[in-house]
């Protein structure tokens, strides 16, 4: 992992993107190859059908696999951004929070290939229900936070 990757560092990087600030997603733990994110559930999360909306799952998973592939580049290594991705929706996610899970599964230079799984947490069950895979593009030589 980067030394400059702290989970103070990965915080500021999910800060700085406004569509994820906006959304209430926060990293709360990263390890190199791994980072965690959670997000308290509010009505403007929700479908038609009150289930949390697709694109809420898609982009906590999205961007807490970003944030693990970005452990895994030296410092200084590289930006990530996503080149491809597959999201499987396993079931309605209902619930008062959100936790992801993302691990990287196998690092690289040009690219990262990593995994994250998102689970919704209703009293003391949990569920999982998105996972998604993605390649990340290791594209630029300096953080942007």
């Amino acid at each position: 992992m980067s030394e400059a990757f702290t989970l103070d560092r990965c915080q500021a990087m999910f800060r700085a993107a406004p569509f994820v600030a906006d959304v209430g997603i926060e990293a709360t733990a990263v390890s190199p190859g791994e980072c965690h994110s959670a997000l308290q559930l509010q009505p403007r999360h929700l479908q038609h059908t009150g289930v949390v909306h697709a694109g809420v799952l898609t982009t906590m998973a999205d961007h807490t696999a970003g944030a693990a592939a970005q452990s895994s580049v030296p410092s200084g290594g590289g930006v990530i951004l996503t080149a491809e991705l597959k999201v499987s929706l396993l079931r309605a996610a209902r619930g008062q929070s959100l936790r992801c899970a993302a691990k990287v599964l196998k690092p690289g230079r040009q690219v990262v290939f990593v995994e994250s799984e998102v689970y919704a947490i209703d009293g003391d069950k949990e569920q999982l229900v998105a996972k998604l895979s993605a390649t990340m593009a290791v594209v630029a030589a300096a953080l942007p936070v």
